[in-house]
């Protein structure tokens, strides 16, 4: 069955000069290579800056990355791990690393239930 899926990307303030649109084409090229995205029109990609957070309680530099993909359910064990390996891979190469911030990477699959998932094209 096909995946419908929605790639959302959230990130802290605290990393300037995020390289969003190249970020964007990585991932999305990655996904769709992926022999479970049958249509590429389906995998919908965006990024969510996260202005006010804070990290734990110690005042350190500390910035994050998390990354969420929800998929209809239904997905083996083994493809979820690959779509995550998928992410985590263009994530590692273009996240910003700026001297004396810590940066925690997480990527994240979640299951969507298929019988109430609407989805149509307007």
């Amino acid at each position: 069955g096909t995946t419908m899926p929605h790639l959302t990307i959230e990130y802290s303030a605290n990393l300037p000069h995020y390289p969003e649109a190249e970020t964007l084409t990585a991932l999305n090229a990655t996904l769709c290579a992926h022999p479970q995205v049958q249509d590429e029109a389906d995998l919908k990609t965006r990024f969510i800056v996260a202005d006010s957070f804070e990290i734990g309680t110690a005042p350190a530099n500390r910035a994050f990355v998390h990354a969420q993909l929800r998929l209809l359910a239904g997905r083996t064990p083994e493809a979820k791990k690959d779509f995550s390996e998928r992410i985590a891979v263009v994530l590692r190469r273009l996240t910003p690393r700026p001297a004396g911030l810590l940066v925690q990477l997480s990527v994240e699959i979640v299951d969507m239930d298929r019988p109430s998932y609407v989805k149509e094209r307007l």
